[in-house]
Order: structure tokens, then sequence, then C-alpha cells
């Protein structure tokens, strides 16, 4: 069993000092199979109510589930926030997203942000942290993530539920002027190749998304021409082999299309925004 915690395209979660090398917790996930053994026993001690529990724990942990889904946080950026079992948890690699997003929002006055796909909210909530006063929306199928993503927003952060765009009021229809997504875009031949935490403890709906791994996001790229401002730009997170495909699938019609590429040279973002009458004629 390998620690997702200091893996930088992992989730993370802040780790103590490390307790002794002879603790029974530490024995028992050293045994396990945990590469940060003393660090993650010293943070289930901290944060047991008692033995009772930190038993409990031991035994989930050494069973692989996420540490963050057993403490029930997870690091993302400067934020620490609200996951629990059976949801997806950040991927610090999301960072790029985020950074991103907040670029954008700060470029627009008073403008309407939405994270699609949002599971627990890492980039809404990273947005709201950053530009008060923004006019957040979130949305996403899963009824467990959105409990944590509520808990993760300011009050007055509007949680949708629904697949997609779906669940979004259509109030917002061509007024959305930052749409930020992190949609599912594992291939599903991939799946087993994922790490067990991820296979065994997240909804696979969260991970896979068809053959190559794009249909939700090119279904995403589809409805957002509808949703998106005159001047809004969509984000898309991604591995750096599926952009070509967008792009292509993009060439020669109404969005311009960049990415922005990540520092891990897996990951980038694909910026989509509409294409104006001077990029237009330069194509001639």
């Amino acid at each position: 069993m390998t620690s997702h915690l200091p893996d930088p395209q992992r989730p993370g979660i802040e780790l103590p000092a490390a307790v002794c090398d002879d603790d029974p917790l530490v024995v028992a996930l050293r045994r396990a199979g945990c590469v940060f053994a003393e660090a993650e026993a010293s943070l289930l001690h901290e944060n047991a109510s008692g033995p009772d529990e930190l038993d409990e724990w031991r035994a989930r942990r050494v069973a692989g589930e996420p540490l963050e889904h057993i403490v029930g946080r997870v690091r993302f950026g400067d934020l620490c926030l609200s996951v629990g079992s059976g949801v997806f948890v950040p991927r610090q690699r999301s960072l790029l997203l985020a950074e991103h997003a907040v670029r954008a929002v700060r470029e627009r006055a008073n403008p309407i942000v939405l994270e699609a796909f949002c599971g627990v909210a890492p980039i809404a909530a990273t947005v709201a942290a950053a530009v008060r006063g923004t006019r957040l929306h979130v949305a996403d199928i899963d009824d467990t993530a959105l409990v944590h993503a509520r808990r993760n927003l300011p009050d007055h952060a509007r949680v949708h539920h629904g697949p997609g765009l779906e669940g979004v009021p259509t109030g917002l229809r061509g007024r959305l002027d930052v749409i930020a997504a992190v949609p599912p875009y594992v291939p599903d031949p991939a799946f087993d190749l994922l790490a067990h935490e991820a296979r065994d403890h997240e909804p696979r709906r969260a991970l896979t998304g068809g053959a190559d791994g794009l249909d939700h996001v090119t279904a995403l790229v589809d409805d957002a021409r509808e949703w998106l401002s005159g001047s809004g730009v969509l984000l898309v997170e991604m591995n750096v082999a599926q952009f070509g495909a967008i792009a292509r699938r993009e060439r020669g019609r109404d969005l311009d299309i960049d990415a922005i590429a990540g520092d891990d040279g897996q990951t980038v973002v694909a910026r989509l925004r509409r294409r104006t009458a001077s990029s237009q004629s330069g194509r001639h």
C-alpha cells in the first residue's frame, strides 16, 4: 500500500512530526506498506477521539482506505477541505486549475463563477478564499460530495445537483463568466491501472470518462457554449495527451482554445473563450 500524502500529484494532508518507530500503530502501518507510517500514525493519534476510534482507523488504513477519508480532510493549497468516505479526493495537480480560475475571476468585475463536476468544490473554495464577494455556483451529481462542498464554501455560494451543467438554474444561461471543471477524464481501459485507493474507495463515475476519457469533457465544451457570457472563459483540466484531440475538435468552430501546461508534464488546463472579431480576421 502506498500513501497518497507526499506525492504532489495526489491528495495531501500536512503531516505532523513522527512518533517513535516501535509504536504499535507504526508497526501495523509499516507492515501494511505505508511508506510514511510514522507520520501517518502521528496524525491518527492526534485526531482520534480515543482508543476505540484509533483501533477503527488503524483497521481502515491497513485495509487501504485513503488517509484523507479517515481523518475527514485534505490539504489543497492553503485550504483544509472537508472530505469523507466514498468521495473523490482533490488532487494536488488541480491547483493549476485553481490558480487560473482565480486569475480569470480577478480579470472580471462582479463575475458569476461555476465549478462543474465540483466534487467537494476545491476550485470554488479557492476562488472564494482569494476573491471575496464572487458569485459562486457549484454542481455535481454526487449527493455525498455536495455535502462536503457545502461545508467548504461560504454561505452565499449556491450548490446544485445534477450531471455536468444539467442542474444549473436556467436563469444563468449565457451569464457565466468563468466555468472551471475537473471532469472525470481517465480512459475506461486505464481504470485498473489506477492506485488501489482510487479504484476501491472513490466513485468510478468521478474517475472515468469513456474509451478515451473525453466523454464528459466534450459534452461540457459543447454545453458551455450556451452558458458562457460574451466574455466568458471555460477552464478544463485534462491529461496533456488528451488536449490535441480537443483542440482538433474545436478547430474552425466558435471557441478559441489554448493550453496551460502544468509542471508535472502530465496535466494541462484547456482554456476556451468565445472567438472575437479580431481573432476571426487573423485566421483568414
